[in-house]
């Protein structure tokens, strides 16, 4: 004849059986996290399509393949700005300027 359990097994059981909950869903979120993440990986911002990377006096830029937007990382256009000279310099200082309230210095 099949005994009873003991209140101290049901409680073992039931504190084992809400950590396994727990860990199926942590580890349930992290895949959810990673797969979000994943998603909007090297994605355009604007449209959505993949970007594509070229280097451009030695800095990685980001371009659409459908917009054809082009995207920097954060730094990127500050050495850009070290490099670059004539009209791209200063259209790129005003951007910077009216984007970020950054004070760019004029060359």
């Amino acid at each position: 004849m099949a005994e009873k359990p003991s209140k101290n097994e049901e409680e073992y059981f039931a504190r084992r059986d809400a950590e396994l909950l727990r860990q199926q869903r942590e580890a349930a979120r992290k895949a959810q996290t990673e797969a979000e993440r994943r998603s909007h990986h090297m994605k355009c911002p604007k449209c959505g399509y993949d970007l594509i990377t070229g280097e451009w006096h030695g800095i990685q830029v980001d371009q659409c393949t459908h917009c054809h937007g082009v995207w920097f990382d954060k730094g990127e256009v500050e050495t850009l700005l070290q490099h670059e000279s004539g009209i791209i310099n200063r259209v790129f200082r005003t951007v910077m300027r009216g984007v970020t309230g950054a004070k760019v210095p004029d060359a």
